[in-house]
């Protein structure tokens, strides 16, 4: 064996080796850049659940968490495009790159955080049973027997079908529809967010709910793919000073007519 010989064979293993190296391991996803590059970031938005997201009388999205996309997009410096979903959609579309983020209700709870990343939390969100006035519902064991309406694939769902092992479930695809089938009748009890009461009252003023059972109480966040630091961390930092600054306070309270403190949503997030 020739040295020069010999010498291409030791140059050609420690290549192959290098190879393995540098395929062998995922690089690491950076989406922040990708968004920057795009001058867009698409952002999942169900707008079925006011008042968090709808259209308005010009059929243009509106509500809390659309305000809230504009203003992430405006201060990252690019163009929002709004990613309509719904409550079962919400994190494929994450796990599928049909949004790089998600502003959606979107709780945090331990079984999304396996699949996805939450930002530090932006609102609380209570969940509760509601009925009708004069209903008596004061504990899970009341619902049984009766027909409780819930979305799909939401905490709700989750939580009933756990806690209320007798009621029966009408499990609803959106808040639009579950909203229109209590109005009409269909169903006199539903699980859902605290805030969207009103919204679902308004639809038939002489069906006007009010919460029987208070759930829990969940944070909302921002969602998005695992193994995004970069963008985590510029996400994280955004909420934190948008929450100081009183931004989203502000935000919270034209939709919802509530003052969030934001103390204890800094503290959640660490």
């Amino acid at each position: 064996m020739t040295k020069t010989f010999a010498r291409r064979r030791i140059l050609g293993a420690a290549g192959a080796a290098l190879a393995v190296l540098t395929f062998g391991v995922p690089a690491e996803a950076d989406t922040l850049d990708d968004i920057r590059k795009a001058g867009k970031v698409r952002i999942a938005i169900d707008l079925a659940i006011p008042p968090f997201g709808m259209t308005d009388d010009k059929m243009q999205p509106a509500g809390s968490d659309v305000d809230l996309a504009r203003l992430l997009a405006k201060d990252l410096g690019v163009e929002l495009e709004i990613v309509t979903t719904t409550g079962p959609t919400r994190i494929p579309f994450l796990q599928t790159n049909k949004a790089d983020l998600v502003v959606s209700t979107l709780s945090i709870t331990p079984e999304r955080a396996k699949v996805v990343d939450f930002s530090l939390p932006y609102a609380d969100h209570p969940s509760v049973v509601a009925g009708m006035k004069g209903d008596s519902i004061k504990q899970m064991s009341d619902l049984d027997g009766r027909k409780v309406a819930v979305v799909r694939g939401t905490t709700q769902d989750t939580d009933l079908t756990r806690q209320a092992k007798g009621a029966q479930l009408i499990r609803y695809e959106d808040d639009a529809t579950m909203a229109l089938a209590f109005a009409s009748g269909q169903v006199d009890v539903l699980a859902t967010a605290r805030s969207l009461l009103p919204a679902i009252s308004k639809k038939n003023p002489a069906r006007t709910l009010e919460p029987k059972i208070t759930m829990q109480t969940f944070y909302l966040a921002i969602g998005m793919r695992k193994n995004e630091p970069k963008l985590l961390d510029w996400v994280n930092k955004w909420v934190r000073t948008n929450l100081e600054n009183g931004k989203l306070v502000a935000i919270y309270k034209t939709w919802h007519g509530i003052e969030i403190d934001p103390a204890p949503l800094l503290k959640a997030g660490g």
